[in-house]
């Protein structure tokens, strides 16, 4: 029975911290950082926000509920399946991607949530431009890209118009 235990615990291990080579670990944004994600974001019903590394869903399905489209990216599998089966109910607002946020195309936005980690942030700038998303709003949790000012701070929060 043991081995059996530990097995799962190595690929729960595997699978939560295999991500560490591409992007962030799992670190749930906060609901009061959410809410101020989505107010900074300023956007209308109906305009879309990308979230790269997605978890699960939390941001999504807050940006569903007040009327924004978004779509949500995530590399683990597991935290795709939990984000995936949370935002079903909102499948017509939600889609969440399995794979690599890096390696794929991203649709057209108005804005991107990002908790991510500091020596990635330079990438995520070249990312952005070369996904040609017009003048999209980027909004961090915790985390700034360098050598930008952000055009809005709030709790912890920063707000990026590249």
């Amino acid at each position: 029975m043991w081995q059996v235990v530990f097995l799962v615990l190595v690929i729960l291990f595997f699978l939560f911290s295999f991500v560490l080579l591409f992007g962030a670990p799992y670190l749930p944004t906060l609901s009061k950082q959410v809410d101020v994600a989505i107010q900074l974001a300023n956007l209308k019903p109906g305009d879309t926000i990308i979230e790269l590394g997605c978890g699960d869903g939390r941001v999504l399905l807050r940006a569903a509920k007040v009327g924004l489209n978004a779509v949500g990216y995530e590399i683990n599998p597991v935290l795709f399946l939990v984000s995936y089966l949370r935002t079903r109910r909102y499948a017509k607002q939600i889609r969440v991607v399995y794979g690599n946020f890096w390696n794929k195309r991203w649709p057209s936005a108005d804005a991107v949530y990002v908790f991510l980690l500091p020596r990635l942030m330079s990438k995520l700038e070249r990312k952005i431009k070369q996904e040609s998303l017009v003048k999209p709003r980027v909004v961090s949790f915790a985390f700034r890209f360098p050598g930008i000012r952000p055009t809005l701070t709030k709790d912890g929060v920063f707000l990026y118009e590249l």
